[in-house]
């Protein structure tokens, strides 16, 4: 509901930018730093037996770093194309990785009874627009081309 308003809004009274995106923090501030009242069980997911990518965790924020110093690097050195194509799929496979870590995260707390759903939820829709995002970026990549490359053959 709160996403439709928002979008009725910018659209009748071209309300954007810097406005809607200190709202969106700030919500996201809100449901991040609620109370849950089972907090303890939290930390004991490390503990479950099933903990397998749970380990991952650490590995793929090392990775993410990498990535974010990478952007800093091609925004102060220039952008190349092979920088560009490797932060694609090194990026999608970081947060597809990311994806299992969480997923099984989700499933731990949840059978320790933490039923937090909307922090859940927010988790893993942040994980599926960026690889969302990266797998629009490389299509629309590869089609341009695919295009380049009929265009030349029509041109011999």
């Amino acid at each position: 509901m709160a996403s439709v308003f928002g979008v009725i809004l910018h659209m009748l009274l071209n309300i954007g930018g810097f406005l809607t995106f200190f709202a969106t923090l700030g919500c996201l501030y809100s449901i991040l730093t609620s109370p849950t009242h089972e907090k303890k069980k939290r930390v004991a997911v490390l503990m479950a037996r099933r903990r397998v990518f749970l380990y991952l965790g650490g590995f793929l924020s090392s990775c993410f770093s990498i990535l974010v110093w990478a952007g800093f690097a091609s925004l102060i050195f220039g952008d190349s194309a092979a920088l560009f194509i490797i932060q694609m799929y090194f990026g999608l496979l970081v947060f597809i990785g990311y994806v299992v870590v969480d997923t099984q995260e989700i499933i731990e707390s949840a059978h320790l009874g933490n039923l937090d759903y909307v922090t859940d939820a927010l988790l893993l829709s942040t994980d599926f627009i960026a690889i969302f995002v990266r797998i629009l970026i490389i299509t629309l990549e590869y089609s341009s081309e695919e295009k380049e490359k009929k265009e030349k053959k029509q041109r011999k």
